[in-house]
């Protein structure tokens, strides 16, 4: 992670990935592993969320995901959700750095 501090809407971000991504892992995955990876870079930050659990998810079938996907597109990002059923889920934003919220 960054040694310096990010704009404020960017930490924001990212921690909301973070906490409901893993919130997703506890609630339905039935996973025996997950992992955050936060990679910084020169104009965008991006983050996984991932386990090894059932898999299936689908932003069209509840909020959490979707409303994930709507905070970080409004900041000009970009939100994927893989999610074979049978192998896990793999969440990953990315975040640029400049500008500012919409």
């Amino acid at each position: 992670v960054a040694s310096t501090r990010l704009p404020s809407h960017v930490e924001a971000a990212a921690y909301f990935v973070c906490s409901e991504g893993l919130a997703n892992v506890a609630k339905y995955s039935a996973a025996s592993r997950a992992a955050i990876s936060v990679a910084p870079g020169a104009a965008t930050i991006v983050i996984v969320v991932s386990d090894d659990g059932a898999g299936g998810a689908d932003p069209r079938t509840g909020s959490g995901l979707t409303g994930l996907a709507d905070r970080v597109e409004a900041l000009g990002g970009t939100f994927r959700v893989e999610s074979t059923p049978g192998c896990g889920t793999r969440l990953a934003a990315e975040i640029p750095l400049g500008g500012q919220e919409r």
